[in-house]
Parts: C-alpha cells; structure tokens; sequence
C-alpha cells in the first residue's frame, strides 16, 4: 500500500496501549516509521496522534496541550488511582454544593505541583514507575511542575460521589493525581472513574478515526487519505520561505541561511527563540531552523531530504 508522511488521528478504544495501536498501525499501513506522540493509558480512551513517516521526527514541534474529560469519584482510593486498581482504602465524602465544589478546584487551576501516580509511564533510573510498582517494590516519585489552563466543573453527583469535569492542561499532567489529591482536599479519598482525551497536540476528536475504519479501507488502498500533511500539524510555528534554489541547496547541505529579521518582527508573537518552519515557493516542508542570538541568520536543526 502507498504511504505518505503526516499524522493518523486515532480514536483510541478502551483497553488498547498507545504501543499496541502503533504496532497495528505498522501492520496495516505497511511503514516501519510508527510513533505515538504521547503515551495514553490503556484504559483512557480518546485522542491519540500517530506520526507516520518523516512526520515522526516533528512531534516534538507540535502544540503540547491537551484537553479531557474525565469523572472522578469519591470515597475510593486505589493503588493506581483510578477506578480499575485495587481499593485501599474507602470513605465517606462531603456534602457540599457546586459553587463549594467549584472553589475547592481552584487548588487545581493554574501552574501546580503533583506527585505522579506510582502506577505511571514515569521513567525511575531509566525503568518504568509502574514496573516497580506491579514488582511491589517502594519508591517515593518526586514532585512535578504541570500547568493546568482550564478546569471547568461540568457536573456534581452528590449521591454517588461522581465529579465530571473538563481540563485543559500541559503535557505530563496526570489526571489520576488530581482525582486522588482532590479527595484528601475533600477530607475523604478519590480516584479517576472515567476518563476521555478530546485533543492533543493540536488534534481534535472531531477528526479522529478508529483503528476500524482504516481496517476496512485497507483493500481499497484508501488508507492513506486519513493521513494529515505534517505541514498542516505545524500551522502555529512561524513560517519562512526559501525561494532560491541556492538558498534551498544550503539549506539541505546544513549550511546557515542569512535573512532579515524584518520579516518576523511583523508579527507581534514572534519569538525568536522558538522554532520556525521552512517551505519552497511551492509550500513544501523543507525543515525546522532556529535563529542565532543576533538575529541574522537561519540555522537548521531538522531538515528533510538532507545531502
């Protein structure tokens, strides 16, 4: 089957690792260059990118955000912190009203620190927290700056201690540690009922595919047509234009390329210390470059069709 290079947006099913649908996306698409941007838990389903090709060398270029929703419950406290783990401990939780509730989240909003679970894909002495933890054996994980931009309460369940909400945080977050953290604030214990990833790394639900749907397009050799552009993916990046041939064959060989800051410093949100995509005339992806300190040259970092 034809392949192309960009992003698969998966609809990630219930009880699928994010491994295993880069494994089953090898196999249908034909294509040994396979890469998840960002580890989704195997019971958490939703929006999973998959960098296919050349594109697997982008995905730390993309947009970092990601939005879920999720439900947390009271009174339960597991060993994985949420639902699926085994209880440890179990307890009443409050009466209280929304507005209440809504002020409690306020611990949670903003730039915040939380202890990942022990049940996670954290990496300790180069080993997987979780490992260690089915091994049983103790550890302590330390504490992590997360950035937590929206918390919306979308509703309280009073009656059978059911949290909904939505969240839009960095990379990293772990919701599972703000189930359980909001418990103890709540003086009972929490975890993580259910949980949905609507967007990441740019990519909403809205077009995501199920490993399904391209199973069914695989004889019609359509697959390919999910496959998003890797330009596409990079829309928030500053762009700069090599219109030369001479200034193209530098930019392959790994050669700086002069330029007038002038032309970034129209835009009111440039930075200059962020990356900047490079196309040819004809809008195609040529690479990412970054600027030296003194603004005067284009330097490559990551560049595609390479001499």
């Amino acid at each position: 089957m034809e392949t192309k290079d960009g992003f698969l947006v998966l609809n990630k099913e219930r009880g699928c690792t994010s491994h295993d649908c880069v494994k089953q996306i090898r196999k249908l698409m034909n294509i040994k260059r396979v890469g998840h941007t960002g580890t989704l838990d195997p019971q958490v389903t939703g929006t999973l990118p998959i960098a296919i090709g050349s594109a697997t060398r982008f995905i730390q270029y993309l947009p970092q955000g990601k939005t879920y929703i999720g439900q947390i419950k009271l009174g339960v406290k597991t060993n994985t912190d949420d639902i699926h783990g085994a209880i440890i401990n179990q307890k009443d939780w409050p009466k209280i009203s929304d507005e209440k509730l809504d002020q409690y989240l306020n611990k949670f909003r903003g730039i915040i620190k939380q202890i990942p679970p022990k049940v996670s894909s954290v990496h300790i002495n180069g080993e997987r927290a979780y490992k260690k933890s089915f091994r049983k054996e103790n550890f302590e994980l330390a504490e992590r700056e997360v950035t937590i931009d929206e918390l919306n309460l979308i509703k309280w369940d009073q009656k059978n201690g059911i949290i909904e909400i939505k969240i839009k945080c960095s990379a990293g977050t772990y919701i599972r540690s703000i189930a359980r953290d909001l418990g103890k604030i709540l003086n009972s214990e929490g975890c993580l009922l259910e949980l949905k990833r609507i967007s990441a790394c740019g990519f909403d639900e809205q077009n995501s595919i199920k490993i399904s749907d391209i199973e069914k397009e695989k004889s019609k050799k359509n697959a390919v047509n999910f496959i998003i552009p890797t330009i596409s993916a990079l829309s928030h990046i500053s762009t700069f234009v090599l219109n030369k041939e001479e200034e193209i064959n530098f930019w392959q060989t790994g050669r700086a390329i002069k330029i007038d800051i002038n032309f970034f410093n129209k835009s009111k949100t440039f930075d200059y210390k962020k990356p900047i995509k490079v196309i040819d005339k004809r809008k195609n992806l040529l690479g990412i470059g970054f600027l030296n300190k003194e603004q005067t040259n284009l330097n490559p970092k990551l560049v595609l069709n390479a001499k």
